[in-house]
Formats: structure tokens, sequence, C-alpha cells
């Protein structure tokens, strides 16, 4: 059995990794609010979620191009949610929340990806995500409880 090219994937992360230096604001400038989404910006990219995989990763098939998609794995930019397979009950608990929450606000209308860059695992990257009503899903799950904030670095515990 043969292995399937990794080419297309890496073609795609270029891309994203390109546009999102393309929307970068200026140093002087403000980022604005998230907007619903109408259409994607300057290295924003419009995709449908295929699967939400835990409280802050999901698969979806993006659109990168007229006619071209591609499906990969997302990490929410910005914000933490216990995992699935946490250490005790609670956190477990707790992921299952986040999880369940994260499939709410996506529901089945398209999201803009937005502030798209590479993650540190292979098959993955980073993005924020807007979704229909123009909330940015990460930032909803840090205010309710459901994830906390992440900039890189240690991670802590949730138990």
């Amino acid at each position: 059995m043969t292995r399937p090219s990794p080419l297309p994937h890496l073609l795609f992360c270029a891309g994203l990794a390109f546009g999102y230096g393309l929307a970068q604001p200026g140093r002087d400038e403000r980022p604005q609010a998230a907007a619903a989404p109408t259409g994607p910006g300057p290295g924003a990219y419009q995709a449908r979620i295929l699967r939400v995989i835990d409280g802050d990763t999901v698969e979806a098939r993006v659109g990168v191009w007229i006619g071209h998609e591609i499906v990969t794995k997302i990490r929410l930019r910005g914000v933490d949610a216990p995992e699935l397979g946490g250490g005790c009950a609670a956190s477990r608990g707790l992921a299952e929340q986040a999880r369940a929450r994260l499939e709410g606000l996506l529901g089945n209308a398209p999201v803009v990806l937005s502030e798209i860059g590479p993650d540190r695992y292979f098959g993955r990257v980073l993005a924020r995500l807007t979704v229909a009503s123009g909330a940015e899903a990460g930032e909803t799950l840090h205010r309710e409880g459901l994830a906390r904030r992440y900039r890189g670095g240690r991670r802590e515990g949730w138990c």
C-alpha cells in the first residue's frame, strides 16, 4: 500500500501561512472585532466543518482556490480546552461539555478561518474560527469557562 503524497497538504499550509502574513495588521492598526462571515477576506478562507474532534480541534473542508478544496485538522488559535481522555472525571466531563458546545456553535453553516498559521504537529493548522453568528468560537468557549487562554508554552492541567 502506498502512502499519499504530502505535497497537496504542504502547498495548502504554505498558502495559509502566506495568506496569514498578508492579513496581519500593521503596528499602528488595532485588530477589528469579528464580523459575521459573509465571505473570506484577505488571508481568510471559507470552510465547512466535517467533524468536531474535541473542544479545540475540528476537521474541515477548506476552499483554498476556486474549485479547489482540502481537508485538514484545525486547532482553535488562542485557547486550550480539556482533553477527552483527561486525567480525572471532572476534566473529562468539562471536555465533553466543550466539545458539545463547539458543535453547537458551529452548526452546519460555513465558517471563516482567519489568523491561519502552522501548528507544531504536521497535518494540523492553527486558526480562528468565525461562526455564522459572527462570534469567534475559541473566544466564546473561553468566555463560557470551557477553555483557557493559550499562547504557546506549558499547558496547565484541568484536574
